[in-house]
């Protein structure tokens, strides 16, 4: 265990802010910083920018025109618009920009510009200090097959794989049979889950190479590979390490981010579940091993696969930047870890010795991270977008914290990662931090795009997820148990009913013809109305088939009191009232009292009642539809999400089976392939290669069916 001595001009003094503990000064440092840009978007932006700020250091932000209006872009009087939506990774022109602002080092965030060893090169010999690593060690890890290679000499374990430069496709399958299936493709210059698939057996290795290739090309202008042996039960264990400029290195503490879908992390805690403790200091020092093979400085992440079957754990990568799931450290160290990248930028000394550290892991419990997306996980967690229409988040308390880099109004952007927020939370064991995440889950609101927070919800009440028995293929493992719908109580349906009835009772005094088309009997102007009836239906979470109309009739009886009838059941004298402030609708009935958050966006319906969510939509009558001019979309294959083509796999005329591939999209970096929904016969290509579409765009169109059955 490598322990140092602080040094004594460094002060004891802390601050506390959000449940992180900041120190106020540091040892003597080579470079003060004054001005720093941010070169990232989005809540990273924000995170740097609130510590860099706490200590006087004044930041410039960058925006591109999707993010003209975004938090992060609002958050600095000293602001640049980039203008293209991929300006972001524009090195040479955030560096001349940060010259020109008069800024004297960068901070590049935890997106892709922090592990580029050439802008990290750039920065230095610009006369910048690189918030981060020397380009060097930047270089050395950054290669999946270099830093193998130096691990290895080092006396830290790696997983056996074929790391060579050999890249022909035969080549690799060779050495995919020599490792033994299944095995895991892995971009050399990947992160964050891009460029990886797991081949199960000969037969799918080159076309699971070849969409590994692709995204790998898109994602980082490289498509070398590296072929590993797939461990079956993995975990995911990583180690936080810092190191400064006097040869001080530390690690602190581990997470276990085994919770993931499509190789990227939806959970992070710390301390590991289960974990003995001779492998877990172990498993510490291999991490500080790794770092100083390198010559480390600043804040890294040494990535580990830990076998549940042997006990065994194997080097996997590191990641030479501070990352998106750093606040559950900061959260059981008490240490603000940008605050710390600022230190050694300066030339400082790190804050704590390795003791120090341990003991604050061992008094400040547990902590879980809860990363919240605009996706669907009903639909293989693709990612979605738009407006926030509705955004309440939890209160935020010393062990209850948000990272955030929107609210109610911002757009989601099809341009970027749909990352909304981060919730973290800190109890004394991990049975209380699972029980805290899911009392602020349910006070979590999101209205407009589809989110991931039911399915967090459904994973903290999973049993062996509490029980701590996780692995990497958690999810597919348990897919029934996660995935299966519960039937909505009629109460919910009344209430959506109710709040549709207020609003038209309210917008009918001004506007007659206001309002969603309803079956109406013996109401007039002025008067509110007697009775109406409502089609709600509940949309499906796949987005699959249709759920029956549930017929809800309300029939008001005095001012602000109703009786619903839903389907067969009937509440009578309901009292019912509207708050359109606070979106909150309060309802009497016989039997009990129900506040929902009620958001109405057209005929479509978002209702939070007893921390949860449900969607909703008003349907529409046949003869409204024909009126309107709703176009028939039933024999289109339709863009799930915002998109970019980049292959078409069918023309017209082709004849495709269930399940055949159409059309490959890219959205947000990732790459999605759309399928034929079932056996037909392509009548038009709609969209070719490099088109951009909306949501909801027909990709293909298809013959109808003699049996209807597509």
């Amino acid at each position: 265990m490598r322990a140092f001595r602080q040094s004594t001009h460094l002060s004891r003094q802390l601050l506390a802010v959000n449940g992180v503990r900041h120190n106020s000064t540091t040892a003597p440092a080579t470079k003060s910083l004054t001005s720093v840009l941010i070169a990232n978007r989005g809540e990273i932006a924000l995170r740097v920018g609130r510590t860099a700020s706490e200590y006087g250091i004044r930041t410039t932000t960058l925006y591109t025109d999707p993010d003209a209006r975004s938090q992060h872009a609002l958050s600095s009087p000293y602001a640049v618009n980039l203008g293209d939506p991929s300006a972001y990774l524009d090195g040479d022109r955030i560096i001349q920009i940060a010259k020109e602002q008069g800024c004297q080092g960068i901070h590049p965030g935890y997106g892709f510009l922090s592990e580029n060893p050439t802008f990290a090169r750039k920065c230095t010999d610009a006369g910048l200090t690189f918030i981060g690593p020397p380009w060097q060690a930047i270089e050395s890890m950054g290669s999946k097959s270099e830093s193998k290679d130096i691990m290895t000499n080092a006396g830290v374990p790696c997983i056996p794989g074929y790391h060579g430069s050999n890249q022909d496709p035969d080549h690799l399958k060779t050495e995919a049979g020599k490792i033994g299936y299944p095995v895991l493709l892995k971009a050399v210059k990947g992160g964050g889950g891009k460029g990886m698939r797991i081949v199960n057996n000969e037969g799918e290795f080159f076309d699971q190479l070849a969409s590994a290739k692709s995204e790998a090309r898109n994602s980082f202008g490289d498509e070398v590979m590296l072929v590993e042996k797939y461990i079956t039960t993995p975990r995911h264990i990583e180690v936080q390490v810092f190191a400064d400029k006097h040869g001080n290195c530390v690690a602190l503490g581990e997470r276990d981010c085994s919770i993931q879908r499509r190789h990227q992390k939806i959970l992070e805690e710390s301390p590991a579940p289960h974990l003995k403790e001779d492998i877990r200091q172990d498993i510490w020092e291999k991490a500080r091993q790794a770092a100083l093979a390198v010559g480390y400085e600043g804040a890294g992440t040494v990535e580990f696969i830990f076998d549940n079957e042997s006990g065994e754990f194997f080097f996997m990568e590191m990641n030479t930047r501070l990352q998106v799931e750093h606040p559950v450290t900061e959260m059981v160290t008490g240490e603000d870890l940008v605050r710390w990248q600022l230190i050694v930028a300066e030339g400082g000394r790190l804050p704590l010795t390795q003791r120090e550290i341990e003991e604050r892991i061992s008094e400040r419990g547990h902590a879980i991270e809860a990363r919240i997306y605009a996706e669907n996980p009903d639909m293989n967690f693709i990612p979605d977008s738009g407006l926030l229409l509705h955004l309440r988040t939890p209160t935020p308390s010393p062990t209850v914290r948000i990272d955030s880099g929107f609210i109610a109004g911002d757009e989601v952007s099809s341009h970027y990662d749909p990352m909304i927020s981060k919730l973290i939370v800190q109890g004394p064991t991990r049975q209380a931090a699972i029980q805290k995440l899911r009392a602020a889950l349910e006070e979590y609101e999101v209205a407009g795009p589809i989110t991931n927070i039911e399915f967090i919800k459904r994973m903290c009440v999973s049993p062996d997820f509490i029980a701590g028995d996780v692995e990497t293929g958690y999810i597919q493992k348990h897919h029934a148990e996660l995935f299966t719908p519960e039937p909505s109580a009629p109460e919910v349906y009344a209430q959506a009913a109710l709040g549709l009835a207020l609003q038209d009772i309210s917008s009918s005094r001004g506007n007659v013809f206001s309002g969603l088309p309803v079956t109406a009997v013996g109401f007039g102007l002025g008067a509110g109305f007697q009775q109406r009836m409502y089609d709600l239906i509940e949309i499906p979470a796949d987005g699959k088939g249709e759920s029956k109309a549930s017929k809800v009739t309300i029939r008001q009886t005095a001012p602000a009191q109703f009786d619903v009838t839903v389907n067969e059941k009937t509440y009578s004298n309901v009292t019912s009232t509207f708050s359109p402030s606070t979106n909150t609708l309060t309802s009497f009935y016989p039997h009990t009292r129900v506040a929902t958050t009620f958001v109405r966006d057209g005929d479509r319906l978002t209702l939070f009642q007893h921390g949860k969510q449900f969607r909703l939509q008003h349907a529409m009558p046949e003869w409204t539809k024909k009126a309107l001019g709703v176009k028939d979309v039933t024999n289109s294959v339709l863009a799930p999400m915002p998109c970019k083509v980049l292959r078409v796999e069918v023309k017209e005329g082709d004849v495709v089976k269930k399940d055949q591939a159409l059309v490959v999209i890219e959205s947000m970096k990732m790459e999605t392939v759309i399928r034929s929904p079932s056996d037909g016969v392509v009548k038009r290509v709609v969209h070719g290669k490099g088109d951009l579409c909306k949501a909801g765009t027909a990709l293909v169109e298809f013959e109808e069916p003699e049996d209807g059955s597509l």
